[in-house]
Parts: C-alpha cells; sequence; structure tokens
C-alpha cells in the first residue's frame, strides 16, 4: 500500500512515540514574529536554555508594525516595544531576522516562500494560524501556541497527535472571473468550519496541477479556517520553479539532488486516504462570506439563505451573522454598500494578485466614500509592485499604497475599521472584531472582488463590472 506525502513527512521526521500516545516531531523550519515570541523567549531566559538550533529558525515582523509609518520609534508604544524586544532575542540568539531595514520584511508566510526558506519534504513551525500556507510547497505546517514556540526554540522537537488524511480533489477549468480564493471558500462552505477537525487536508486535482504556485499558498493559507491543522499540495515542476535561485533555496549545483529527494515525498498513486471528497471547478463562482465565519458564503447571485435552509447546528450562529452583518435571510448580498476595501493579507498580498488587479483597475477611480488601502505581503512584493507600475496603478485609482504587513486583516495594529462599517477584504477571517472594531463587518473575497466593490461603492459581480467572459 502506497503512503501519503503526510505519513513520509511524519515519519521521517518522528523522534519517538510519547506515552501518551502523541509523537515527538523534528520541527525542520520554524518561522518567529513579533507578537507569539516574546514570552517564549522570556521562558527560555527563565529556565536558562539557550536556542538550540538557531539556524532553522527565521524572524520577522508583521502582525503589529505599522503599515503606514515606518520610522522608529513607532508612535504605537507597543509595536515599538514588540519590534525591539524581537530585534534583541534575535541577536542574542544568532537568529535571522528580517528587519524593517532589511528590505526582506513582510508577513511571515510571504517572506518565507520568497526567500526559499519554505522547501518540501518538512516540517514547519510557526506561532501563527495561517502557518498551513507554506503546505502549497509540499511540506507539513502548522501553527503553534507560545509554549509550543519555547518548545520548538529549545528543543527543535514538539509533541503533536497525528491527524487523518483527507483528499480534496477540484477538477476542471476556472470560468473567467473566479480563483483560488473562491475555490477555497466553496470548500468550507461545503465542509464546514469544523469539517477539517483531526484531519490534514491533501489538495489535489487537475485544477490544483494548473495552479501557480502562488494560488496554490491562498488555498492552503486557509485550511485552518476548515478546521484542519494542515493543508498541503504534492510539489510538483511548478514548485521546483518556484524556488529555484531563491536565497536559501539549495545553490544551483545541488538543486537536481534536492528536487530528487523532494519528489520522493510525493504521495504514492495508490497512498490510502481517511476520505475523499470532489468538486467541480465548473460549479464554483465568485465567493463571498455573508457572516461571521469563513463557512458562512455563497455565490456573488445567490441570496443570503434563511435559518431553515441550513443544518441545525448552524442556525444559532446564523442568528447572530444576521444581527452583526445587518442583513437579512433572503437579501442578496450584491448591492451591499462598502465602506472600506481592503487588499492585503497573508491570503492574497503576493505579486500575482496585485498584477490580477491592476490589470483590470487601470484606468479606473474608487467610489467617493470609499476608502481603499492596498498593502503587499512583503517589501519584496512591494519593490517588484513599484518597477512594474502597479503601486501607480492602485494610487492613481484612488488607493492607499501602504508598507508591508498584516495591516487590515486583524486588528492588532492601526490599520481599523470605526464602528460599525464595512470592508470588503481579500483576507482570511470574517470574525466579530477581526479588523479592530467590535461592531465592524467584514466580508471576505477575491482580489478583484475587493476592486470590483471599492469601483462601484458595493458588493458586486467583478465579471460584470470588468467585463470578463
Amino acid at each position: 500500500m502506497g503512503k501519503t506525502l503526510f505519513d513520509k513527512i511524519w515519519a521521517a521526521h518522528t523522534v519517538r512515540q510519547l506515552p501518551n500516545g502523541m509523537t515527538q516531531l523534528l520541527i525542520g523550519t520554524h518561522l518567529i514574529h513579533e507578537v507569539t515570541s516574546p514570552q517564549a523567549f522570556g521562558m527560555l531566559r527563565d529556565l536558562k536554555l539557550p536556542v538550540l538550533y538557531p539556524q532553522r529558525t527565521f524572524a520577522t515582523v508583521d502582525h503589529i508594525v505599522p503599515t503606514d509609518e515606518r520610522e522608529e520609534p513607532f508612535s504605537d508604544s507597543l509595536a515599538d516595544a514588540m519590534i525591539k524586544e524581537l530585534r534583541k532575542n534575535c541577536d542574542e540568539s544568532g537568529i535571522k531576522f528580517f528587519d524593517i531595514a532589511s528590505g526582506k520584511q513582510g508577513i511571515v508566510h510571504i517572506v518565507g516562500p520568497e526567500q526559499g526558506i519554505t522547501q518540501p519534504g518538512t516540517t514547519i513551525a510557526c506561532g501563527d494560524s495561517h502557518t498551513s500556507t507554506h503546505g502549497a510547497f509540499g511540506a507539513i505546517a502548522f501553527g503553534i501556541g507560545t509554549s509550543q514556540v519555547r518548545d520548538v526554540l529549545a528543543t527543535q522537537t514538539m509533541a503533536l497527535q497525528k491527524p487523518k488524511v483527507r483528499r480534496i480533489e477540484v477538477n476542471g477549468k476556472l470560468a473567467p472571473g473566479v480563483y483560488a480564493k473562491d475555490v477555497i471558500l466553496h470548500i468550507i462552505r461545503k465542509l464546514g468550519v469544523n469539517g477539517g477537525l483531526g484531519y490534514a487536508y491533501e489538495y489535489a486535482g487537475s485544477t490544483f496541477d494548473h495552479f501557480t504556485q502562488e494560488e496554490r499558498m491562498t488555498v492552503c493559507n486557509m485550511s485552518i479556517e476548515g478546521g484542519a491543522r494542515v493543508g498541503y499540495v504534492n510539489p510538483d515542476q511548478t514548485t521546483f520553479d518556484y524556488l529555484r535561485g531563491r536565497p536559501y533555496a539549495p545553490a544551483q549545483a545541488d538543486y537536481d539532488v534536492a528536487v530528487a529527494r523532494w519528489k520522493s515525498f510525493a504521495s504514492d498513486p495508490d497512498a490510502k486516504y481517511d476520505d475523499i471528497v470532489k468538486y467541480d471547478a465548473a460549479d464554483i463562482g465568485p465567493t463571498v462570506t455573508w457572516g461571521i465565519n469563513p463557512g458562512q458564503a455563497i455565490f456573488i447571485d445567490e441570496k443570503i439563505p434563511s435559518p431553515e435552509e441550513l443544518p441545525e447546528k448552524d442556525r444559532s450562529t446564523a442568528e447572530e451573522a444576521y444581527a452583526h452583518m445587518k442583513l437579512r435571510p433572503g437579501q442578496p448580498i450584491k448591492g451591499t454598500k462598502i465602506d472600506v476595501a481592503f487588499l492585503g493579507s497573508c491570503t492574497n498580498a503576493r505579486i500575482s494578485d496585485l498584477q490580477e488587479v491592476a490589470r483590470y483597475l487601470q484606468g479606473k477611480k474608487i467610489k467617493v466614500g470609499v476608502k481603499g488601502i492596498v498593502v503587499p505581503g512583503s517589501q519584496g512584493v512591494a519593490a517588484l509592485a513599484e518597477s512594474m507600475g502597479l503601486a501607480d496603478i492602485f494610487r492613481n485609482a484612488g488607493f492607499e499604497w501602504r508598507g508591508a504587513g498584516c495591516s487590515m486583516c486583524l486588528g492588532m495594529n492601526p490599520d481599523k475599521l470605526i464602528g460599525d462599517q464595512l470592508c470588503a477584504s481579500s483576507s482570511n477571517r470574517n470574525f466579530k472584531g477581526r479588523q479592530g472594531s467590535p461592531t465592524g463587518r467584514t466580508v471576505l473575497m477575491s482580489p478583484l472582488m475587493v476592486a470590483a466593490a471599492a469601483v462601484t461603492g458595493q458588493i458586486s459581480d467583478a465579471r460584470e463590472v470588468f467585463g470578463l467572459s
């Protein structure tokens, strides 16, 4: 019987089975940022323990760093204290830090791949739930808590319960105006926000085979929103071409040897899965959320579901969502007025996302009264976008062009919603208060759908706004 990629990597990184049934797993690559690491370093100092393998840990700042103010000291005293603390911890421990002055700073899940740190066949951990992003490269990647960050710093291992593996196949070609973001929102809608509990998701099928590496990252990024601890795609030529020549990828002389090793981790054709589900790409349309979790989603031309249309277990959350979002059952989501349009986050702030939006936004203006901000996922993305003229397209359309960071994806920096503002967002979570205001409202969608909403001032079908067919 063949094995899945997950089984192969898990076996290759198992140190031992623990008496409680969990596995002590070697962590090949550890990523840290300014929010979940200070306490972990403090615990190490209390225990008088060093960082065991500092060369396996990489750091950047993203969550709390301002995007419109790059000079230090920051006016936000907490942000200023956190960047100084991370800088000190990295200096003392010999950890590579992609600081603001490096030109390589950005969201940790964008910096890792673009630097070539994220590689197939390894285990990757980070004190952030969206670490599943890195699974797009054929890695086992998962978010961890602060005490686990301490464990990895001290031992380069951690204890985990091995999950089951579900294969999710999407086959066929997506229609114009339908993107990777729509695919993952559709999957979460179908399987539920708790559907992946106890599972790792393997994404497969012809749709994923033809996805770019960055599209695969978008889908894997939101695996956690469906309850899965891990989401991955088997590595292939698309993966190998993306990594070639990147700073931390194997040198050219060793690259073919590395590729041969990476290929060996791919799931075998006769691998056994605990569950398999299949979707047809032709059935997926532009998708937007209407509620307060990513599973509360519909196609742009659908109406908000009534409680009786939903499983009984989901009805109380739906009632809560109607009240918070100020929407009614049976109401079209299309035409809902927006106040803010946010293009950014570790889900959709890569160069391909910005290129696709700029392609259609050129020559257009965002609606008067809409606040639009574009936050590149890294300084590398920003520099490339500026050299390609994309930043000028966004500025000319009326968007603010910001520095790299998590920004309005979450309310841990100055970029926050005010009152009950409604935000069309390319980010990954629409929880209450996620964007900084307890009464703020978030509607998740693809980057081009965010642009369509910005231009019209309301949730719109990008296919109609930009003439896609």
